[in-house]
Order: structure tokens, then C-alpha cells, then sequence
């Protein structure tokens, strides 16, 4: 047996080992991370959040290029805090989560914005309806935790949510600020 080329093949193989899951290593950290909504009903605010989402992060600052973000998010999940009001966030009138169990957001570009501000654009999926957006977002980093925070506007309309009477903008406003804030641990430094 060759010592020196068994060391070799050894260190060779641990090396790549530790160098392969460094991006499979960027993951989402639900509990310190928020997904809100906010919408006016008659000019009265009102203010929901998703419980359940998830993304796939494949995100390298000097790699901009091949970096990709995929987000689904539960519609299921949606509460507005009223068991009244979130009955009716699932029904086909407004999220059809039987229909459309989930929404998607899949990245197709990252541009650099500096000082820590990049925009993503991208394919945003609700209800069946496919629009392309650009998100804005801020990254800041402490230790190893990488927090992205920003807010989408988006048009309800859109994507079909509030059908028949509800598609009246006077009764539900037809902008939406979606806003989040997604812990994330394993990216480089920003």
C-alpha cells in the first residue's frame, strides 16, 4: 500500500467533502424569519402573516450570476388573527388553497445594488396567475446568520385573489405590500 497516495486520496476526498455542502448548507430559519401582508378593507389597514414557507438558497455575493432563490409559501397558512376572517382566506373566492395549495416565487436574475441592497427578479406564482416582479431587498449579517428584509407591492387583482363581489377596489384595496424578513444561515460574507 502507498502511504503517500492513500494520504493524498485521503485529504483530497475530506477536502471536497467539506467543500460540496457549503452552498447545500444555506438554509431557511423559519422561527427567526416572517412573512407578512397588508392590505386596507374599506381604508381600514389590515395586517396577515403566513405560518408555514419555505426556500431554497443558493446564494453566493460574488456569484450573483448562478446565485438562485426558490420561495413557496402555504396558503393554507394565512391568518388575518379573526377565525371569522381567515375561514375565508382559503375558499376559491380568494386563495383557493384547495385548488392552489401553494405559491411559489423562483429567481431568475440577482443584481447588486450595493451597500448590502440587491434586487431579485424573478416569477412570482399565486393562484395560477404567473407574473414577473423585481423584490428589493436589504441583507445584513450577524455571525452566521444573513437576514433579508424588504417589501413587494403587489396588485391582488393579479392574481385573482378576491374574485366576483371582492374584485370591487372601493370594498378591498387591490394594493398589497407583501413584507418579509428570512433568516438564513449558511451565505458567504456579504
Amino acid at each position: 500500500m502507498n502511504t503517500p497516495q492513500t494520504l493524498t486520496v485521503l485529504v483530497s476526498a475530506l477536502l471536497a467533502s467539506l467543500a460540496l455542502p457549503a452552498a447545500a448548507q444555506q438554509k431557511l430559519l423559519p422561527a427567526q424569519s416572517e412573512l407578512n401582508f397588508a392590505a386596507k378593507q374599506m381604508g381600514v389597514p389590515i395586517n396577515g402573516h403566513f405560518k408555514k414557507f419555505d426556500a431554497q438558497v443558493s446564494f453566493d455575493p460574488a456569484k450573483l450570476a448562478s446565485s438562485k432563490v426558490a420561495f413557496t409559501v402555504d396558503m393554507g397558512s394565512a391568518t388575518l388573527g379573526s377565525k371569522e376572517m381567515d375561514s375565508e382566506l382559503p375558499t376559491a373566492t380568494w386563495f383557493n388553497v384547495p385548488k392552489f395549495p401553494q405559491a411559489s416565487f423562483n429567481s431568475s436574475a440577482i443584481k447588486a445594488l450595493g451597500a448590502g441592497k440587491f434586487e431579485v427578479t424573478g416569477q412570482l406564482a399565486i393562484k395560477g396567475q404567473v407574473q414577473n416582479v423585481q423584490v428589493p431587498l436589504s441583507m445584513t449579517q450577524t455571525g452566521a446568520i444573513t437576514v433579508a428584509t424588504g417589501v413587494l407591492p403587489i396588485k391582488r387583482l393579479a392574481f385573482k385573489i378576491g374574485d366576483g363581489d371582492w374584485a370591487d377596489t372601493s370594498m378591498v384595496a387591490d394594493d398589497v405590500q407583501v413584507r418579509f424578513k428570512l433568516s438564513l444561515s449558511g451565505v458567504s460574507k456579504l
